[in-house]
């Protein structure tokens, strides 16, 4: 008998995949929308049926990958319904407070808060006639 090498089973497909595992492991290490000590898990199964006679034996290889999931995402909505039509009626405003604007809601503001042109940096602006539009 002679020894099998790992990496010629399968025509090397069994090497391939499990490089592929240990990309994919290593990706989601890297991600930082993970958790760090989460533990990864790369499981390599070989089953194994023989014939009647013993001579024959068919090989079922598969390589399994345990990752971090990612981190949840967390928003906030603001809901109510309109008695009058009596729908529901939602609007997300995520990790700020609700009904608090942001200057970029004015116009002539950049998503930056900034006045867009150097003449309208001088002008004051009018944030109630802003909040009403």
């Amino acid at each position: 008998m002679e020894s099998i090498q790992l990496g010629e089973i399968a025509g090397g497909a069994l090497q391939e995949k499990i490089q592929q595992a240990l990309q994919d492991v290593f990706r989601n290490m890297q991600d930082p929308n993970t958790p760090y000590k989460r533990m990864r898990e790369i499981t390599v199964k070989m089953k194994f049926a023989q014939n009647e006679e013993r001579n024959d034996v068919k090989c079922e290889i598969s390589v399994e990958k345990k990752l971090a999931s990612s981190r949840p995402v967390a928003t906030a909505f603001y809901v109510e319904t309109d008695l009058r039509s009596g729908t529901v009626e939602y609007e997300e405003y995520g990790g700020g407070l609700r009904g608090q604007m942001s200057l970029s809601d004015f116009p002539g503001m950049d998503p930056g808060g900034h006045a867009e042109a150097a003449a309208e940096e001088s002008a004051p602006i009018d944030f109630k006639a802003a909040r009403q539009a």
